[in-house]
């Protein structure tokens, strides 16, 4: 498998960790968009989010429990912060493995979304 996410959750790949536990990896992005940018993923390979299906939904679950804790850690929890999952290349998905972005440390614009 040629995953950049599943070779940064088997060490192949460095980068730098804020939390992990036995299914979930959280790390700092490389192109930060924002003051703090975290992406959070699960060591379980699932391309997208329409692909998440069964026991993955307890995982995603997880997923959420990291946020709260990493954003605790980082002290962005109680000014605010978003977590985004992009689904599919229309919804801006760019890496084929399930992942959120964890982005606060400063004040963030609104969505660019379409009425």
């Amino acid at each position: 498998m040629d995953c950049i996410f599943c070779k940064i959750v088997e060490g192949a790949i460095p980068s730098k960790k804020v939390y992990e536990n036995e299914h979930v990896l959280a790390f700092h992005d490389i192109q930060p968009a924002a003051a703090v940018h975290v992406l959070i993923i699960p060591k379980k390979h699932i391309p997208t989010m329409n692909d998440a299906a069964g026991e993955d939904f307890a995982l995603i679950g997880e997923i959420h429990k990291a946020a709260q804790i990493v954003a605790k850690e980082l002290g962005i929890a109680d000014s605010g912060y978003r977590l985004v999952n992009n689904c599919g290349k229309d919804g801006g998905q760019v890496v084929f493995h399930i992942h959120y972005h964890l982005l606060g440390g400063e004040k963030l614009s609104a969505l660019n979304v379409r009425d």
